[in-house]
């Protein structure tokens, strides 16, 4: 066999088998390069508001402008939002599950953790869409910001341009995750997986969940902690 007959049986063979140079499977190295870019335009956002927020003489206390609670009223420091954490961090949980059990070839577990994935993000959609109203009703929006600094200056919109922007961005990503997980459970349902022999999508839509509840760890962080 000639050297441009191996090479070219080589290249064949390796696309057919959807393998990536680094032996991980080719649309998992896929994912990998998305959510890597994904992260570059994420940190870009952090960083402005972070650059913003330190050259900033004032800005608005959080224990002050997120201390409501549905059914509770004010007073509430950060209770909302700790539920809220609370509620993905589970639906990651429940996602590592259903990759587990993927991996098993377990499909009536995987069915059962897509749900409960599907109803987390769900329900954390729902309390950022009540956080939104409730804010907005307050008198904050992209260009209005009602609330004053910590030291009872008046501040700027930067806090509510950039806390609407980044969380909205965010909570698209949220979306996305539970329309994709939806797919994914229709797909489970009909067996597609199983004719497969495998469920990498599984995987695939892990990976893209995490990547969600990790962010969502430096949005709370920077607009919530800090």
């Amino acid at each position: 066999m000639s050297t441009t007959t191996a090479t070219a049986t080589a290249t064949t063979k390796w696309w057919s088998g959807g393998r990536s140079p680094f032996n991980v499977e080719y649309g998992k190295i896929m994912m990998w390069y998305f959510l890597m870019s994904d992260a570059f335009t994420f940190g870009a956002l952090l960083i402005s508001y972070g650059t913003t927020r330190f050259a900033t003489q004032g800005w608005p206390d959080p224990n002050h402008v997120f201390n409501s609670f549905p059914g509770l009223g004010s007073g509430y420091p950060l209770l909302f939002v700790s539920l809220m954490t609370f509620i993905l961090i589970l639906s990651s949980v429940t996602m590592v599950l259903a990759v587990q059990a993927g991996q098993n070839m377990n499909k009536r577990a995987v069915v059962s953790n897509l749900i409960f994935t599907i109803i987390g993000g769900l329900a954390f959609l729902g309390c950022q869409a009540w956080e939104w109203t409730h804010l907005h009703h307050e008198g904050a929006w992209w260009g209005r910001n009602p609330f004053l600094n910590a030291d009872g200056t008046q501040s700027t919109t930067n806090f509510t341009n950039f806390f609407f922007t980044i969380t909205g961005f965010h909570g698209f990503h949220v979306f996305s995750g539970v329309v994709i997980n939806i797919i994914m459970l229709i797909m489970t349902l009909n067996n597609t997986f199983e004719k497969r022999g495998h469920y990498l999508m599984i995987e695939k839509a892990g990976l893209y969940w995490h990547f969600v509840d990790l962010v969502w760890v430096f949005v709370f962080t920077c607009f919530y902690l800090v």
